[in-house]
């Protein structure tokens, strides 16, 4: 099945939608369509972040943030209704083919900093999808779409133990850095 006929069930695709939403299969066969986050998304940004683990929390944002914390209206807000100017928030949809409902299982985002050239990425993937290859996936079209975008230099910082995270960005093309605070690994590329 094509990207926009999984869209389409639900809405038509936006324009932005058009050139970046692409049918993309998980190395156990599951199929997402990876696009643009829109403003509609915040239920189901909700019950992505019901399925997350508190490690899973924990290794993404260097904090056990409470699931009310997570999912405040404010801050999907801000997340949901992405600047295209400022970030690029990238979502993996999932389709149940038996009922319809969608479900978001990763969310990529690309932040530019105020110098308009250096951006920080991240990633995160529900547990029941991780070791899959999708957060890799989403991490490497942000990398790509970098460029376009003015971007010169990709920073992540992430914490020591999360050596998953720090493989995926070592494969990506990052070179790791040690920081001053012994928590945490800095991984940059410049493009």
């Amino acid at each position: 099945m094509s990207a926009p006929s999984l869209i389409m069930q639900n809405e038509p695709l936006s324009e932005r939608d058009r050139v970046t939403a692409e049918q993309w299969t998980m190395r156990d066969g599951t199929q997402v369509l990876i696009r643009s986050i829109r403003p509609q998304d915040e239920p189901l940004m909700i019950a992505f972040h019901e399925g997350l683990s508190g490690r899973s929390v924990y290794m993404r944002y260097f904090e056990s943030l409470s699931f009310k914390a997570r999912t405040a209206h404010e801050r999907l807000l801000r997340i949901c209704f992405a600047d295209p100017e400022q970030e690029i928030v990238l979502v993996a949809v999932h389709t149940d083919q038996q009922t319809g409902a969608q479900s978001i299982l990763g969310v990529g985002r690309l932040s530019k900093y105020s110098d308009g050239k250096t951006a920080e990425i991240a990633g995160l993937v529900s547990d029941d999808y991780q070791g899959r290859g999708l957060g890799t996936e989403l991490l490497k079209r942000l990398v790509q779409a970098a460029p376009s975008q003015g971007i010169r230099r990709i920073t992540a910082e992430m914490l020591r133990d999360n050596t998953v995270m720090q493989t995926i960005a070592k494969r990506l093309g990052f070179r790791l850095h040690q920081l001053k605070d012994p928590r945490s690994v800095r991984a940059a590329m410049d493009l």
